[in-house]
């Protein structure tokens, strides 16, 4: 039974859920690191990741989204819930190992289904380790069912050039920005209703954790890509992690996509990067044998969890890279 305490607190004996302040950064990080590390197998688990971070930057982008889990006074685990405005994701949610399969990874839920409840989000998800049924069930209980896989994949970056027209998000004036945030948002709802990236560009502009990729033709925006790049970020050291990217869906898409990763390539050259990482769910079959044909390589891969059990925006005529971690 659930019981709301007076401070607003979710409650359940010896365990609260609350809001994920900034003093309990260093521990939530902490604490990611050593589950996954943990979990995987990791020599020394807190390795994980590398100099790579999920846990202040999701913070930062929405502090109200962001929860811990306490035992005696003590956070032992976090979840993160990220909108995309019809579209809504969660993760990583993380518990320390000491209090595995004790029931905080179901508590951390809670608030994640209440800030999808108020966002609308139509369609639901996550990504989890395809091989372990310990996450696959869990997630079930709360109405997501696992579908096709998703390919983490990457590749040198090289030295690329690109004729294509594109701009940089962040060397917009702030009118432009505005302009282009909206533009960005009439193509992501060609490819799903009410898809809207604009906290995630807003989030890497303002916290300087890379830049958005804007790919034109002539005067329409055809493409973006949302990339995180280098230390303190998503992507890490030497990194180049598209977030998300997508081009317009129809005649052409195929030949755009290619486009676009060239764009994504002359930024992270540009940005002396020496690698490219980007997420496809393999469901989009035409993107993904198009990052295979162009060297990108698999080196992890997960399952994506729907809610409801349908496809979303995941077709095989659509052009788009994301990965939900």
């Amino acid at each position: 039974m659930l019981v709301e305490a007076h401070d607003d607190r979710i409650v359940k004996p010896e365990i609260f859920v609350r809001q994920l302040e900034e003093q309990d950064l260093p521990e939530a990080d902490r604490i990611m690191r050593l589950a996954f590390g943990t979990f995987i197998g990791l020599p020394d688990p807190m390795t994980f990741m590398g100099d790579a971070q999920y846990v202040r930057t999701r913070w930062k982008a929405n502090p109200t989204a962001a929860f811990a889990a306490e035992y005696d006074g003590e956070v032992v685990g976090s979840n993160f819930a990220t909108n995309w405005g019809s579209v809504g994701f969660f993760g990583p949610l993380t518990v320390r190992p000491d209090r595995w399969d004790r029931g905080v990874g179901k508590w951390l839920m809670k608030p994640v289904d209440e800030c999808f409840n108020k966002w609308g989000t139509r369609h639901a998800g996550l990504f989890t380790f395809a091989h372990s049924q310990k996450h696959v069930g869990l997630y079930q209980k709360f109405g997501f069912w696992p579908r096709f896989l998703t390919a983490i994949m990457s590749k040198p970056a090289g030295r690329a050039t690109t004729d294509s027209h594109w701009t940089r998000f962040s060397e917009l004036s702030t009118s432009e920005r505005k302009t282009a945030e909206h533009d960005c948002l009439k193509l992501t709802e060609e490819i799903y209703e009410g898809l809207n990236q604009g906290d995630e560009i807003r989030a890497v502009n303002e916290q300087k954790l890379g830049d958005t990729v804007l790919l034109w033709e002539d005067s329409k925006l055809i493409g973006l890509a949302v990339c995180h790049m280098g230390a303190d970020t998503e992507a890490g050291s030497d990194v180049c992690y598209i977030k998300f990217g997508a081009v317009l869906p129809g005649p052409g898409a195929g030949k755009n996509f290619d486009r676009l990763l060239d764009t994504c390539g002359e930024l992270a050259s540009a940005q002396d990067v020496g690698r490219i990482v980007a997420g496809v769910n393999t469901a989009r079959l035409g993107a993904y044998q198009q990052m295979i044909a162009r060297g990108f390589r698999t080196d992890m891969q997960g399952v994506a969890m729907h809610r409801p059990n349908e496809p979303g925006y995941n077709r095989p005529d659509i052009y788009l890279i994301d990965d939900w971690r």
